[in-house]
């Protein structure tokens, strides 16, 4: 008979640090909801855009600060993104801008292998039913006309190589002297493309466009896929 509150001691202790654990259990998840929660406020109140799912775009702000730095802002509506261009070197009736920045683009090669364009730089036209594709997998080309001068061709390629994910730098001759910023954002009740037109380089307000407008697109991909080099 003696033995028998040995037996019911350990069941007690056992007991009592299970309590222990479950507390500190709960304190742990407290504090990360608690961390949580502080995060989200503290993005709301810098009115952090990101790159996929709820984000807010401030197109007047945009308008302006892009108006600010000598360019102008298009916005049209957001076409459907068809795979209806069946010749990558065909453009469609249906786009609302120029450059085209959504609507109808070429979808895929006779191999299967999808139809962008590959993500990087260069010095030659590419074909805009391809671009199209890239921009609703959320990127943003930077092309340039004929016109435009060398420095400033020099200084785009040195914005593209601070933002190469994600981003097409090509010429487009006719913008003449002009460089122009596309995306299609369909994202947070926007849903539109987005087609800016300059004549000389703010890093500045180029970075709000690529960092309010990127990777919001129809389809989304994560910016670590859309790597220079591939498609």
């Amino acid at each position: 008979m003696a033995d028998k509150p040995r037996v019911k001691a350990p069941k007690q202790r056992g007991t009592a640090a299970g309590d222990g654990r479950d507390t500190r259990i709960w304190a742990i998840v407290a504090g990360v909801v608690g961390l949580v929660v502080a995060l989200g406020v503290a993005a709301a109140a810098l009115g952090v855009v990101g790159g996929g799912g709820g984000g807010k775009t401030d197109i007047a702000g945009l308008r302006t600060t892009m108006k600010t730095a000598g360019c102008t802002l298009q916005v049209a509506p957001a076409l459907k993104g068809v795979h209806s261009i069946h010749d990558p070197d065909a453009v469609s009736p249906k786009w609302n801008t120029d450059p085209p920045t959504s609507g109808p683009h070429y979808g895929f090669n006779p191999d299967g292998s999808v139809g962008t364009v590959v993500w990087g730089a260069y010095t030659e036209p590419v074909q805009l039913a391809r671009l199209v594709h890239n921009l609703e997998h959320g990127g943003i080309y930077i092309l340039y006309g004929s016109d435009v001068p060398a420095a400033t061709v020099d200084q785009l390629r040195a914005f593209y190589d601070h933002h190469k994910n994600g981003t097409v730098l090509a010429p487009y001759p006719k913008l003449g002297d002009k460089f122009a910023l596309g995306a299609w954002v369909v994202d947070g009740g926007i849903k539109n493309g987005f087609l800016a037109k300059c004549t000389t380089v703010d890093d500045a307000a180029m970075s709000t466009f690529f960092r309010t407008l990127q990777f919001r697109a129809p389809e989304r991909f994560a910016s670590a896929s859309l790597l220079p080099g591939n498609n």
